[in-house]
């Protein structure tokens, strides 16, 4: 029987995995893995199904009361909601303060993204094996989908609602994926600066209704938000379960699928900069550069701390996702 305090514990495993998530670069999967909660989540996410969800809301009614019983006990849905309450709490506090430095040091927090992307890339490298010509394909396609996209979609797919619906079905996927996070597929899809002031102000409105600035800044700031976590539910049933059927069925390829990405997208903080310096009327200049690189020795020095921290997880990486 979950108590109480375990509940409080998985609370903060999801503030952990928020606060991983919320930047791009270490994923909140590899955090759930070093917390030790990962199958479980896997198991759980899995476990969602729209049968399931109608059985809960079916529990309004006495005599379906049982059945909704069984569903949630089925999806974990305690565990589900506990966590993800921390993953919310987390996200949207780091979000805030990541959106604040966007846009007072975007040369320096765009910097740090690169060095945490790039460290990712090099500690999950170490457990690809290219030892075919299917996963030196795979590899390939990889790095090439996302060095592509990402100098794309820096500056052509905007963020209208279409693209932000796709970008919360994408992103939702990085919850079952150690190494990949969230908000660097936000990023790749030139997604992250918009969707992290979105969300900033959304919270705003949110607080806002308390000291009475009325409902239509909520409702203004409200139509983005709605429509990334709608695309997040249909990503969920169904990009989170094709990625699980690929890992399980063609995993050593998907891995190094999914790595290469982590480095083709290696080209989008730096897109982001170049947009931002653009924007302010600069360039890329010595001092930039170097404002760029030491920042990103930072990010990289923080997942090797992160990866020390997790000890010897990497074996049970090999498990079944």
């Amino acid at each position: 029987m979950t108590t109480g305090r375990d509940l409080l514990g998985v609370y903060l495993r999801g503030l952990a995995m928020g606060a991983a998530d919320a930047v791009p670069g270490v994923s909140g999967g590899t955090i759930a893995l070093i917390t030790g909660i990962y199958e479980r989540l896997i198991a759980a996410v899995t476990a969602v199904e729209p049968s399931r969800l109608c059985d809960i809301l079916g529990g309004v009614r006495t005599d379906g009361r049982p059945e909704a019983l069984e569903a949630f006990r089925a999806m974990d849905a305690g565990f589900l909601l506990a966590l993800g309450a921390g993953i919310a709490t987390a996200v949207i506090t780091v979000l805030r303060i990541v959106n604040v430095l966007l846009e007072t040091n975007p040369v320096e927090t765009y910097g740090f993204f690169f060095g945490l992307i790039g460290a990712s890339a090099v500690v999950l490298y170490s457990e690809v094996s290219l030892a075919t010509r299917g996963r030196q394909a795979a590899a390939l396609a990889g790095f090439l989908f996302a060095f592509v996209l990402s100098g794309y979609a820096a500056s052509a797919l905007g963020s209208s609602l279409p693209v932000i619906f796709l970008a919360g079905a994408v992103a939702v996927s990085a919850m079952i994926l150690p190494g990949v996070s969230g908000s660097l597929l936000l990023l790749m899809l030139g997604q992250y600066d918009y969707m992290s002031a979105a969300l900033s102000q959304f919270t705003d409105a949110v607080v806002g209704l308390r000291t009475g600035a009325g409902v239509d800044p909520l409702v203004e700031t409200a139509t983005p938000v709605v429509t990334f976590m709608t695309g997040a539910v249909v990503g969920l049933f169904t990009i989170a379960h094709t990625v699980r059927w690929a890992l399980a069925n063609y995993r050593e390829a998907t891995v190094a699928f999914l790595v290469s990405l982590i480095v083709g997208a290696l080209r989008a903080p730096v897109e982001q900069t170049s947009l931002e310096l653009t924007a302010a009327g600069a360039t890329w200049s010595s001092e930039t550069v170097g404002l760029f690189v030491a920042f990103g020795v930072v990010g990289a020095a923080a997942v090797v701390v992160v990866d020390r921290l997790a000890g010897g997880i990497e074996t049970n990486r090999s498990q079944p996702v």
